[in-house]
């Protein structure tokens, strides 16, 4: 895993301020079909319809939510700037979907432990961030031009996070990962 130089975080207005540069208009064809990358995956990978979602770090426009709601999911939302809404927080679920996000998280760690508290004992993990493959792409790689861009995971990170934390890892795509915990 690589993290960005501490000293080069943005303040919360900052990071604020470039998010809300975003067009993640729910309308646009193009928005939908860059986020199936991960619907598709996540929703081969559950056993039924119905089940219990969560949308983290959602964005100011939550498509994914709203494609998983089409096939049949519940879905609860959570951003820290545009759904800080805490109480999702407390609830428990099937699964944890989150598209490009992570890559913004200063303590990975944290959130990352976050997840494990919220995810029923079967759940699923499914993320979508760009990985580098190794330090010599990494010192060329456009991705971590963007100043909200801070930490960066490779395939071996989510490896090592699923042997660690009990779960089957599917690299189903360049940018997406599928963790399935398993039943004890």
């Amino acid at each position: 895993m690589v993290f960005a130089d501490r000293t080069s975080l943005l303040s919360d207005a900052e990071e604020l301020a470039q998010y809300q540069l975003h067009e993640n208009n729910l309308e646009d064809p193009g928005y939908r079909q860059f986020l199936q990358r991960l619907a598709a995956p996540l929703l081969r990978s559950l056993p039924a319809t119905g089940l219990s979602g969560l949308d983290f770090g959602c964005g100011p426009g939550p498509l994914l939510a709203q494609m998983l709601r089409e096939a049949g999911q519940h879905m609860a939302v959570w951003d820290p700037y545009f759904a800080a809404d805490a109480a999702v927080l407390q609830q428990h679920y099937d699964f944890i979907s989150c598209s490009e996000a992570i890559e913004h998280f200063v303590n990975p760690a944290q959130e990352w432990a976050l997840w494990l508290t919220l995810l029923k004992p079967a759940g699923t993990l499914a993320i979508m961030t760009k990985r580098y493959t190794t330090a010599a792409a990494f010192s060329g790689w456009h991705y971590k031009l963007d100043p909200t861009h801070v930490s960066f995971f490779s395939a071996d990170t989510f490896a090592y996070l699923a042997k660690r934390d009990g779960f089957t890892l599917n690299i189903a795509d360049n940018d997406v990962v599928i963790l399935q915990r398993r039943k004890h």
